[in-house]
C-alpha cells in the first residue's frame, strides 16, 4: 500500500547535503522509483547559507520536497541542559558534542516521516560507526512499521562508486575528500581525518577551524540561575542558545576547548577524535566551580554518579532508556541552588577558575573559616570528634599489631 498521490512510495532522507545523503536522494529517485523527501534536522550546526543549498541540491537531485527542521531549542531542552546541569565529559574530556545532536535529529525525522505517512526512512551512515546504531534505534523505536533504509552502509559504497554515479546523473558537486571531516554543532565541532589516523600525531593548528586571535587575557563572567547560563559579562539572555553562541565566541577567539578523545563506539571499536568546544568547556567549568560552594558533599558525589551514566547513555544511544527521565528529574532537582556569577581568567588555549558570587555560598558560614578559626565547636570538642572517628581504625589494628608494625 502506498501513502502517495503519484502511486510511488514515500520515502524521507535524512538529508545533510553531504555525499552520501546525497547520493541516497538521487539512487531512490531514479533507480527504486520512491517519491523523496529530503528532510534536514538543524540542531545548530547549520549556516543559513548551509541550508539554503541544501534545499537547492535536493530539488537539484530528484527529491519532490525539501524541509528543514529546527530542533536546536528542543535539544537544549531536553538534552543539553542536563549536560551542563551534570557537567557531562565523557571519559573526562569530550563534552558529548556532535554525537548527542543525532538522536534529535534522528527524533526530528521520524516525526515527520510520522507526519506524511512515509513508507520508509533512509540515512547515510556507514557500517564503522556510532551514527548508524543512533539513527537505527531511534527509527525503530519511533516508527516500528515504516522501512530503514541504508545505501552506503548496506553498499559498502566507497566514495568514488557514489561521486561517479552523480556525476553519471548529471549531477556535479565539490565533493572533495579533505584531509579533515568536520561535524559542527552548538555544542562543539568534531574533527575527524589526518593525523588522528596515527595515534603518534596531534592536529596542527591548520587543521581548526577557529583561529587563536587573542593574546594575553581577559577576565569572563558566566551567571546561573538554578543551573541554567543566564548572563555573559553582565548581559542577560532569556534565549540560552544566544547565551552559549556568545560564550563560543568570545573562548573561540582563545583557542580554548581544544583536545584530543579517544573512546570506545557503540560497537565496540575504539575511535580518536579530535574537537573545539569553547563554549562547553568554559560552562561547564563555571558551573562545576559553581557547585562546589552551593551543593553539600554528598549531592555532588551523588549528582557525579549519575550524571556519568547519562553522558554513557547518550552516547550509547540509550537516550530513550526510559531511566533518562529519572536521571533529569535528579539533575534537575539537585539546580535548586546553584545560582551565582562566576568568574573566570582566559588565556590563549586554556582558563583559571577565579571566584564565586552566589547568595548560596555554603562557603560564608557562621560555623567555622576553613584553616582560621573555629565558631561552631571547641577544642574538645575537636578532640573528641577524632578520637571517636579514629575507633574503627584503633579497633583495627589494635587486633593486628604485626600489620601497625609495617606502617
Amino acid at each position: 500500500m502506498t501513502n502517495s498521490e503519484s502511486g510511488k512510495k514515500k520515502v524521507v532522507v535524512a538529508f545533510s547535503g553531504g555525499l552520501d545523503t546525497s547520493y541516497t536522494v538521487m539512487y531512490l529517485t531514479s533507480e527504486k522509483g520512491f517519491e523523496v523527501y529530503a528532510a534536514c534536522a538543524n540542531t545548530g550546526g547549520f549556516s543559513p547559507e548551509q541550508l539554503k543549498a541544501n534545499e537547492e541540491n535536493a530539488y537539484k537531485l530528484g527529491a519532490v520536497k525539501y524541509v528543514t527542521l529546527d530542533v536546536t531549542k528542543e535539544y537544549y531542552e531536553k538534552s543539553l541542559r542536563f549536560m551542563i546541569y551534570g557537567n557531562v565529559l565523557r571519559n573526562g574530556t569530550y563534552p558529548v558534542s556532535v554525537s548527542s545532536e543525532r538522536i534529535f535529529q534522528g527524533m526530528a525525522i521520524a516525526r515527520y516521516a510520522r507526519e506524511i505517512g512515509a513508507d520508509a526512512i533512509a540515512h547515510g551512515s556507514t557500517g564503522a560507526g556510532n551514527d548508524q546504531v543512533r539513527f537505527d534505534m531511534t527509527f525503530l523505536v519511533m516508527c516500528p512499521d515504516m522501512e530503514i533504509i541504508t545505501l552506503t552502509r548496506d553498499g559498502n559504497l566507497s566514495r568514488k562508486e557514489e561521486v561517479d554515479y552523480l556525476n553519471a546523473h548529471g549531477y556535479f558537486a565539490d565533493f572533495t575528500k579533505l584531509k579533515y571531516s568536520y561535524n559542527v554543532g552548538i555544542w562543539g565541532t568534531s574533527i575527524c581525518g589526518g593525523e588522528i589516523l596515527d595515534s603518534k600525531q596531534g592536529l596542527p593548528e591548520s587543521a581548526y577551524l577557529k583561529q587563536v586571535e587573542k593574546k594575553g587575557s581577559e577576565i569572563l563572567e558566566l551567571g546561573f540561575e538554578k543551573g541554567e547560563l543566564t548572563s555573559v559579562n553582565g548581559v542577560g539572555y532569556d534565549d540560552r542558545i544566544a547565551a552559549i553562541q556568545a560564550v563560543e565566541k568570545i573562548g573561540a577567539a582563545y583557542g580554548i576547548g581544544r583536545d584530543m578523545h579517544v573512546g570506545d563506539t557503540i560497537i565496540g571499536i575504539k575511535g580518536r577524535v579530535g574537537f573545539e568546544a569553547a563554549a562547553p568547556m568554559l560552562i561547564i567549568g563555571a558551573h562545576k566551580f559553581l557547585e562546589k560552594f552551593t551543593l553539600s558533599k554528598w549531592q555532588q558525589y551523588w549528582k557525579d554518579q549519575v550524571a556519568n551514566w547519562y553522558g554513557m547513555f547518550l552516547h550509547e544511544s540509550q537516550y530513550l532508556e526510559p531511566v533518562m527521565r529519572d536521571i533529569e528529574a535528579m539533575l534537575s532537582e539537585s539546580q535548586r541552588n546553584v545560582t551565582g556569577k562566576v568568574t573566570l581568567e582566559l588565556r590563549p588555549y586554556g582558563f583559571s577558575t577565579v571566584g564565586v558570587d552566589s547568595p548560596n555560598d555554603l562557603v560564608k558560614s557562621k560555623l567555622g573559616e576553613y584553616g582560621e578559626t573555629q565558631k561552631g565547636w571547641t577544642a574538645d570538642d575537636a578532640k573528641g570528634f577524632i578520637k571517636v572517628l579514629s575507633t574503627p581504625l584503633r579497633v583495627y589494628y589494635g587486633n593486628h599489631g604485626d600489620e601497625s608494625e609495617k606502617l
